[in-house]
């Protein structure tokens, strides 16, 4: 804090001696073009030091107010300036309905220069109102739209730049066909923009407007549908192809998957093992003996290898002498030889 006095103080010393001799040490050019610039209600206040200003020169500011007239004040903060250096006046101008003027001088420690006014300034009509935040939806055949101030750095100045808006003037261009119309709307956060045809794609150019400050600088255009817009033949096509592939994939699968199913729940077969084929021979033995039924064939004769005392004779039952057929009787149904 005491860093800040000191300057306003021998600010204070030095406006003393040069009231007791105005004409006494002013030696240095006076700066040039003193200006206020206004964007967003964010004042900055630039000069440039004048032909021939000591390289060791510093400035300072104060600013009058309109409704206290011949009461200068200096800025804190802008006392000791060099000569790139700007002075911001936001806060100095805490109201936006007054109307200020700003002058600057140049000094060394031995030396000062006259002051130089800038043009009278009035915040509420001489700042520049920057484009809002803007956003835009959808909303069938209505377009919603989100509007907010810009980020500021105070509340003060925040709260200035929303005393200041009071209407948007919106642009609407339809973009298939380049046709547009223009609306107010009362300023808020959010309006809709109605009777808009559907499944269209529409752009929105919003200016802010406000009772006495001309300077606003539109948005650019911010497009959107109203509705999400019909998909086209050939993307149709490509869908319906899907669906039918997925719905035969699906159909593929439940068919192994049930016939899956119905296998195991089948009763499984009975394999029979191989049997040697066996053709008994016309016939009866002598005696009426029948031949041996083919089901009493032991399995055991029926599979391995088989010998020839295992197999039956080659021939027919036997006669009355023992293996010769008797006479007159035919050896029917024989096997060849070497067969089984």
């Amino acid at each position: 804090m005491m860093g800040l006095w000191i300057p306003l103080l021998l600010h204070l010393h030095l406006d003393f001696v040069l009231s007791v001799s105005p004409a006494a040490g002013v030696s240095l050019p006076p700066p040039l073009n003193v200006s206020i610039t206004s964007f967003n209600m964010e004042h900055t206040l630039s000069f440039l030091p004048g032909p021939g200003t000591a390289a060791d020169a510093h400035f300072r500011v104060h600013i009058l107010r309109f409704r206290r007239k011949n009461s200068w004040k200096p800025v804190a903060g802008c006392l000791e300036l060099t000569a790139r250096q700007t002075c911001n006046l936001t806060r100095p101008f805490k109201d936006s309905l007054d109307q200020y003027k700003a002058r600057v001088q140049a000094f060394t420690p031995s030396q000062v220069s006259s002051w130089t006014l800038s043009e009278q300034f009035h915040p509420v009509i001489d700042t520049v109102l920057g484009p809002p935040d803007v956003s835009v939806s959808g909303c069938g055949n209505c377009l919603v739209l989100q509007v907010r101030p810009p980020v500021a750095r105070g509340l003060q100045q925040r709260q200035q730049l929303l005393d200041l808006y009071r209407e948007l003037h919106c642009l609407v261009r339809r973009t298939r066909d380049g046709a547009q119309f223009s609306l107010n709307l009362p300023y808020e956060e959010e309006s809709v923009i109605s009777y808009l045809q559907p499944e269209v794609e529409y752009c929105v150019t919003v200016t802010v407007t406000t009772v006495f400050n001309p300077h606003a600088v539109p948005t650019k255009a911010h497009c959107a549908f109203t509705s999400p817009p019909p998909a086209s033949s050939s993307v149709r096509v490509v869908l319906g192809l899907l669906f039918v592939f997925s719905l035969l994939g699906l159909l593929l699968v439940g068919f192994v998957v049930y016939g899956g199913q119905l296998t195991s729940k089948l009763p499984r077969q009975q394999h029979l093992p191989r049997i040697l084929s066996y053709i008994p021979l016309q016939g009866q033995n002598p005696g009426g003996a029948q031949p041996e039924p083919l089901s009493q064939i032991s399995a055991s004769q029926t599979h391995g290898d088989a010998t020839a005392d295992s197999l039956p004779a080659r021939h027919g039952p036997a006669g009355p002498r023992g293996g010769r057929p008797a006479e007159g009787e035919e050896d029917e149904g024989l096997p060849s030889s070497g067969s089984v």
